[in-house]
C-alpha cells in the first residue's frame, strides 16, 4: 500500500500542475478559526434537520441500513437530525424536487453515472466549496478532517474539478478497478491470466473455441475506469494528463491510436448480448455473464462482490481480479482507482450543518459503519484490517500494477457538445453491435475534444 499511496500522490501532483488555474468561484461564508488552525464551523442554531441523499449502491446491499446508521450516529454526535433519501435510482428521486428549487443538503453521488447529474452541477458551478471542511474538527473527535484523509486524495481533478486549488467534492469510497473474472474457471482450464494484450487476444481465441466470450461490461459507464487505466498503461502519466485535459493533437498520437485499436478489437470479442443489457436497470445481467462462464472478463470495482452476493454462479466460482494488461511485454499493467464523492449543492438550505455532516463522514464511527458494507475510505489504516476478497483486491498495487487516478477535466456546457461519457464511452455499444464504425467514433472523439479544450473550466 505504501507504493500505491506514493503513486497516488505523485499522480495527484501531476494532475494539479497540468490543470489550468485562476478563476473566481463561489465561496461559502468564512469559517472561524480556533486553536491550532482548526476550523470550527458555528453549530447550527435551533432545531435543524438536514436532508442527505445517498446512492444505494452495492455497499448498501452488502450491509442494508448502512447509510441510516451513519446518519443516526451523526445525530447522536451533533444533535442535528437527518432526513435520509437512499435509492438505487437517486437521480430520479431527487431530480424533480431540485428542478423546483428544493435541494438536499448533502448528496453522495459520484461522477460517471448514466444521467450525469453530478457532472451537470459541476459544469453549472452549482456545488459549494468544501476547502474549509478540510480544516474543520471531525465531530466527536479532536482531529482535523485533513488528518483523516490520505495525502493526494483532495488534490485531484476528481475532487478539485476547476483547477483552482480548491476542493468541491469530498473523496469518499475508493476502489481499485480492474478486470474481474472467475478464478475457479481459470484453475479448471489451466489458463493463465494475460499479462499483455497479445496474450489477451490469444486467450480470447482459446475461450471462443469453447463457446466462451472474452469480454463483457455492465454499462458503458464502466469504461471510464477502463479507459483511464488503458491510457495510463499505454502512455504513462504524461499521456494520461494530456489526454484528460484535451491537449491539442493528443488523439493523433501513436499512444491514442493504440488505445483506439485495443478497445475496437475488444469489442469484437465481447458477448453480443451486452449492449442490450448495458443500462442502469439490466446491468447485473451482464455481470451475471461472468458468474455463469459466458464471458471471461468484465471491468468493475470491489463493490461487485457485495452487489452480486446472492446471484447464482457456476460451480467452483471464485472471484479474481487483475489489472489491465501491459501495453507491451515487460511493461506494467494499470488499475484505475475509482473514487466516489460527496458534495453539497450551492443552494443547500443548511450549509453549516451540511458541512458538519461531510466532516463526520471521516469519523472513526462512520468509517467503521461503512466498512461493514465493504466500503473503504481513503483514511489511514483502514486497509490494514481487510480480509478475504478485499485483501486480494486492494493488494493489486503491491503486485506491480501502476495506479491511475483523476478524470477528464470539466468544461463549460456547450450546445450540441455531449458529456465525456457520451463522447468517449457510450459509442462502445455501437462498436459491439456494429451500428457505428471505429473511424466514426475516432472522428467524433477528436471533434468533441477540440470543443472541450476550447471550453475547459479554469
Amino acid at each position: 500500500m505504501k507504493k500505491f499511496f506514493s503513486l497516488l500522490l505523485a499522480l495527484a501532483l501531476a494532475l494539479s500542475l497540468a490543470a489550468c488555474g485562476g478563476k473566481d468561484s463561489e465561496t461559502t461564508p468564512p469559517p472561524t478559526e480556533s486553536n491550532g488552525g482548526q476550523t470550527q464551523t458555528p453549530p447550527p442554531a435551533g432545531d435543524v434537520t438536514i436532508t442527505v441523499a445517498a446512492l444505494a449502491s452495492g455497499y448498501e446491499e452488502a450491509y442494508p441500513g448502512m447509510w441510516q446508521e451513519v446518519c443516526d450516529a451523526f445525530t447522536e454526535a451533533t444533535g442535528v437530525k437527518v432526513n435520509l433519501i437512499c435509492d438505487k435510482n437517486l437521480e430520479d428521486v431527487i431530480g424533480p424536487s431540485m428542478q423546483g428549487g428544493d435541494f438536499p443538503d448533502v448528496i453522495h453521488l459520484a461522477t460517471g453515472r448514466e444521467k450525469g447529474l453530478t457532472e451537470q452541477f459541476i459544469k453549472d458551478r452549482n456545488i459549494a466549496e468544501l476547502t474549509d471542511v478540510l480544516n474543520m474538527t471531525v465531530p466527536g473527535e479532536s482531529v482535523k478532517v485533513s488528518d483523516k484523509i490520505v495525502g493526494g486524495f483532495t488534490e485531484t481533478s476528481v475532487t478539485n474539478p476547476y483547477g483552482d486549488g480548491l476542493t468541491y467534492l469530498a473523496p469518499m469510497f475508493y476502489s481499485p478497478c480492474g478486470l474481474f473474472y472467475n478464478a475457479g474457471l481459470f484453475e479448471e482450464k489451466g489458463w493463465s491470466v494475460p499479462a499483455t494484450w497479445d496474450e489477451m487476444w490469444e486467450l480470447g481465441d482459446k475461450a471462443q473455441a469453447e463457446g466462451i466470450y472474452l469480454f463483457t461490461y455492465p454499462t458503458t459507464g464502466y469504461f471510464d475506469a477502463f479507459l483511464y487505466a488503458l491510457m495510463y498503461s499505454v502512455g504513462g502519466a504524461d499521456f494520461f494528463n494530456k489526454a484528460t485535459t484535451y491537449a491539442e493533437g493528443i488523439w493523433d498520437t501513436p499512444e491514442a491510436q493504440q488505445c483506439f485499436d485495443i478497445i475496437a478489437r475488444l469489442a469484437s470479442y465481447t458477448n453480443p448480448v451486452t449492449p442490450a443489457q448495458a443500462n442502469d436497470q439490466d446491468f447485473t445481467q451482464n455481470q451475471q455473464l461472468v458468474l455463469e462462464n459466458k464471458a471471461l472478463f468484465m471491468p468493475n470495482g470491489t463493490w461487485i462482490v457485495g452487489e452480486m452476493a446472492e446471484a447464482p454462479r457456476a460451480e467452483g466460482f471464485k472471484w479474481g481480479m487483475t489489472a489491465l494488461p501491459a501495453a507491451k511485454a515487460g511493461g506494467n499493467g494499470a488499475s484505475y482507482c475509482w473514487l466516489e464523492q460527496a458534495w453539497i449543492p450551492a443552494a443547500a438550505p443548511n450549509l453549516d450543518a451540511a458541512k458538519q455532516f461531510v466532516a463526520f463522514l471521516y469519523s472513526d464511527a462512520a468509517c467503521a459503519i461503512f466498512a461493514k458494507g465493504g466500503a473503504v475510505q481513503p483514511v489511514p489504516g483502514l486497509t490494514d484490517n481487510l480480509e478475504g476478497d478485499n485483501k486480494l483486491f486492494y493488494s493489486i498495487y503491491d503486485n506491480g500494477a501502476d495506479a491511475a487516478m483523476g478524470s477528464f477535466a470539466a468544461y463549460n456546457a456547450v450546445a450540441g457538445l455531449g458529456t465525456v461519457r457520451e463522447v468517449f464511452l457510450d459509442p462502445v455499444n455501437g462498436l459491439v453491435n456494429g451500428s457505428i464504425t471505429v473511424e466514426q467514433w475516432i472522428s467524433d472523439v477528436k471533434a468533441a475534444s477540440d470543443q472541450m479544450r476550447a471550453n475547459i473550466m479554469g
